[in-house]
C-alpha cells in the first residue's frame, strides 16, 4: 500500500513539470482544486509522468484509456522519448482519441461493453514486450495522483473534507493517503450508473458490475481496482452518487459562475456538493479534467429552455 512519502516523492519529480492548479473559492466553505486547468487537461498527467519518472530499460510503453489517461501517458512518454501504444474503447470521444493521435500514440481500438480490458492490456504488453503504465491499478501512478491532494492542502490548509471523484480509484487512493496523514475527512463521488466503488466499500470487498452506461466516460468502471481498492477501504469515510443530470447542471454552473469548462467525469464531485450530498466543514474539490467535444459540450450544457 502506498505510503505518504511515495506522494512526497512523486511532487519532487513533478516539480516544474507538471502545473500548480490553481483552487477557486466559492462560497465561505468551498474550495475547488482546477485540474482541468493541468497539462493535457486533467489530473492524470500527474501519474502518467510518474510511473514513466520511475521506468528502467523500457523500450516502449502500453495503456487502456477513454481518453485523458492516454494522453498524459502519450505526453509523459514523449517527453522521455519512449513510443507508446494506447487502448481505446471504439465509443471514446473524437476529441480525445485525436489528441492522443497528435502527441504521438499509436491507438488500437476496442470494445469497453464486450472485451475485458485488462486481459487486452496484458497481452499487448506480452506480444510486443512494452512497460504497462495502468490507469490506475499502479503504485506510482496512484502517487502522482496523491500530489493534488498534496497541494491543495498545502493552499487551502483548512479543508476538513475532501471530495474526490473515483473511477478505478487511482485518484482517491492517493489524495486519501495524503488525506489521512493529515487528518482530513475523504468522500468519492461516483455516477449513479456505475456505483461499483460504493458497492464495494458497503460489502468490505471488491464488487464487480457490468460496464455502466453514464455520460461521465472516464468513470466507466465496472469494479475497483486490487491495488486502490485496500486504500479506499482504510481511508475513505464514503461514497455518493450522482445522476447524469445532476453533473449536467454542474457543468452548466461551472461554465457560466465560474468560467471553468469540465467533462462529465471533472464536474462529478462538483455536483455533489451542489446537491447537498456532501458536508462536514471546508470542503476541497477536485475538478479532474475539462476534456469534452465542442459540440457535445454544447449540447450538453445548453439552457433547458432552448
Amino acid at each position: 500500500m502506498i505510503a505518504l512519502a511515495d506522494v512526497q516523492a512523486a511532487a519532487e519529480r513533478l516539480e516544474g513539470v507538471a502545473r500548480r492548479t490553481p483552487v477557486v473559492r466559492m462560497g465561505p466553505h468551498v474550495w475547488l482544486k482546477a485540474e482541468n486547468l493541468q497539462r493535457t487537461g486533467a489530473f492524470k498527467f500527474r501519474g502518467a509522468f510518474n510511473a514513466i519518472a520511475l521506468l528502467t530499460d523500457a523500450h516502449g510503453v502500453a495503456t487502456v484509456s477513454s481518453g485523458n489517461h492516454a494522453q498524459a501517458v502519450a505526453l509523459a512518454a514523449r517527453l522521455h522519448a519512449l513510443p507508446v501504444t494506447v487502448l481505446m474503447p471504439d465509443d471514446a470521444p473524437d476529441s480525445k482519441r485525436e489528441a492522443t493521435q497528435e502527441l504521438g500514440a499509436e491507438i488500437i481500438a476496442f470494445d469497453r461493453y464486450g472485451e475485458d480490458r485488462d486481459d487486452l492490456l496484458r497481452a499487448l504488453v506480452a506480444e510486443r514486450g512494452l512497460a504497462p503504465v495502468h490507469p490506475y491499478d499502479d503504485d506510482a501512478v496512484m502517487a502522482g495522483q496523491g500530489t493534488v491532494a498534496l497541494e491543495l492542502l498545502a493552499q487551502v490548509p483548512e479543508i476538513e473534507t475532501l471530495v474526490v471523484p473515483v473511477g478505478g480509484g487511482g485518484l482517491i487512493s492517493g489524495c486519501a493517503t495524503v488525506a489521512a496523514a493529515a487528518g482530513v475527512r475523504v468522500v468519492g463521488v461516483e455516477p449513479e450508473a456505475g456505483d461499483d466503488t460504493r458497492r464495494s466499500l458497503a460489502a468490505g470487498r471488491r464488487v464487480a458490475i457490468d460496464v455502466p452506461r453514464t455520460i461521465a466516460d472516464g468513470q466507466q468502471t465496472p469494479t475497483p481496482g486490487e491495488l486502490t481498492f485496500p486504500v479506499v477501504l482504510r481511508h475513505v469515510a464514503e461514497i455518493v452518487t450522482v445522476s447524469d443530470e445532476e453533473i449536467i447542471a454542474a457543468m452548466r454552473f461551472a461554465h457560466e459562475e465560474l468560467e471553468h469548462v469540465l467533462e462529465p467525469s471533472g464536474a462529478s464531485a462538483l455536483a455533489a456538493v451542489m446537491q447537498g450530498r456532501v458536508g462536514g466543514g471546508v470542503l476541497g474539490v477536485v475538478l479532474t479534467g475539462g476534456n469534452v467535444d465542442a459540440e457535445r459540450y454544447a449540447d450538453l450544457t445548453r439552457p433547458l429552455d432552448w
